[in-house]
């Protein structure tokens, strides 16, 4: 079936031009979202190499990992609203520089600060590009099953890139060097640089263009949100209840609730318009995206650990073990696209919960002896297809119905929910999991579940990230009840889902 765009007519009211390529389009949008999602776990097991090369301390090396994520999440609001004001393709284009500069930044730095703060520059071209691939996505796809077909390879490889990131990750760790993690962005934002700027169209002029960014309303959403998340990474090292976290939460808490009154108040343009969230289709999409994602992130990183701390897999081995999920995400995601056209997004939601809690509950079985064929493979395909198909029927959910200026602002937020929701989750199930690791380990002062093996036995490990991955399955319960409140409905032939 042949992907189907916009009337040109009705490029002039509310969209861009019609696109004369919606296969380089999708291409280009799935492959950025690919990066952004890719180079958030691509590190991840190449963390040992970078601590022996740069000689990194302890409480610094997270950091890697924590300066992308955290001004990613910050700043993804920005990047939503600043597409919507001055073009998906200006800002795509933006991104992708930022992004890829970055990363010859961190591939090429001879000390860990050089290392962080270019991760952080990272994020903020990840922010920039990510709202903008989706939104480009619903403004060129608009018949509702070329959309749906399209959201669904959108979702698939956004999925998929998170599991893929270990596994290259692996395999370049095993084989080239922890520089080539990063430097690999390079030829490929280049690539990706050239195709955007001939496949993507230019955003049609209209009167909203006229309308500014509002600032106070940008830096405090953007600083409330970074020292949240500061806040809850930093959990792992000093607890929910020291100072340090109380203070950081207060201040982040604070700026988001001087910028709830800047957008209700005093913005003149508010880079959120407070009206979107009574749609009711994308406030239950986004508490959705939230709970799946705190499940989602939380089991990549204890599936790791368990591969490597108690099962004794290698790098490449454990990039390898990700295979049965990430076949299962993408086939869940790409597969499901003309369900959710036919059936709407609620059922389709609701039965990726039910397989996402099934893999989850099985995984938490997994304990020393655990083998590859009889204890995660099976965990890792039904996780996989399930939050496969939560990806797509949300993503569709979140973003159907708006008009071309907010397409850019739904696609930050539902990005922006799916990042908070990672932290949060992960931030809660290492304390879980130390809980219990420490309560079955015979040893004292050493690390708990969320680090490594040291003093704590391999049977403790796994029973604490055991918990980890039932607990993980008990957020799907906040996620059921977001997909309970999506509008029920199919999408009638030829009209928007």
């Amino acid at each position: 079936m042949t992907l189907e765009t916009r009337d040109p007519k009705a490029a002039r009211t509310d969209g861009p031009a019609s696109a004369r390529r919606p296969g380089l389009i999708l291409f280009v949008c799935c492959a950025g979202q690919f990066l952004v999602v890719l180079d958030g776990s691509v590190v991840n097991v190449a963390l040992p190499l970078i601590d022996h090369s740069l000689g990194l301390r302890a409480d610094t090396l997270p950091w890697v990992v924590n300066a992308y994520t955290i001004v990613f999440a910050g700043a993804l609001l920005l990047g939503g609203r600043l597409a919507d004001l001055f073009g998906r393709r200006r800002m795509y284009l933006a991104g992708i520089t930022l992004f890829s500069l970055a990363a010859l930044a961190g591939g090429t730095a001879g000390d860990p600060a050089t290392l962080v703060v270019a991760r952080g520059v990272q994020g903020l071209g990840a922010a920039i590009m990510a709202p903008t691939t989706l939104s480009v996505l619903g403004t060129v796809f608009t018949d509702p099953r070329a959309r749906a077909r399209a959201f669904g390879m959108w979702s698939a490889v956004a999925g998929a890139g998170g599991a893929i990131g270990v596994l290259a990750g692996g395999l370049i760790a095993e084989w080239l060097s922890w520089r080539w993690t990063l430097l690999v962005n390079v030829p490929v934002g280049i690539l990706l640089f050239a195709l955007a700027a001939v496949a993507v169209p230019p955003r049609e002029r209209s009167g909203r263009d006229r309308d500014g960014v509002d600032v106070p309303g940008a830096v405090s959403v953007t600083l409330g949100l970074m020292l949240l998340v500061y806040a809850v990474a930093g959990t792992e090292t000093h607890g929910w209840t020291a100072p340090r976290t109380a203070g950081l939460l207060a201040a982040g808490l604070g700026l988001l609730g001087f910028f709830v009154l800047d957008q209700a108040r005093i913005a003149r343009h508010p880079l959120v318009p407070l009206g979107i969230f009574r749609i009711r289709q994308v406030t239950a999409a986004n508490i959705t995206a939230f709970a799946c994602s705190a499940a989602l992130f939380s089991t990549f990183y204890f599936f790791t650990l368990l591969l490597q701390n108690v099962l004794g897999y290698r790098p490449l081995q454990t990039g390898l073990a990700y295979l049965p999920m990430t076949a299962g995400l993408f086939a869940g995601a790409r597969g499901i696209a003309p369900v959710v056209q036919r059936l709407g997004p609620r059922p389709v939601l609701l039965a990726g919960h039910l397989l996402s809690a099934a893999g989850l509950g099985w995984l938490s079985l997994a304990g020393t002896d655990a083998t590859f064929t009889g204890g995660l493979l099976g965990p890792g395909l039904l996780l996989g297809v399930g939050q496969g198909m939560v990806m797509t029927s949300l993503t569709i959910a979140a973003t159907a119905d708006l008009p071309y200026h907010q397409s850019g602002l739904a696609s930050g937020l539902l990005n922006t929910t799916r990042q908070l929701g990672g932290a949060v989750g992960l931030a809660l199930l290492v304390t879980v999991a130390n809980g219990r690791a420490a309560d079955h380990s015979s040893g004292t002062g050493g690390p708990g579940a969320g680090g490594g093996a040291g003093e704590v036995s391999r049977e403790a490990l796994a029973s604490g990230y055991g918990l980890a991955f039932a607990t993980a399955a008990g957020f799907l319960a906040l996620g059921v009840l977001g997909a309970l409140a999506v509008p029920r409905r199919k999408a009638p032939s030829g009209t928007d889902t």
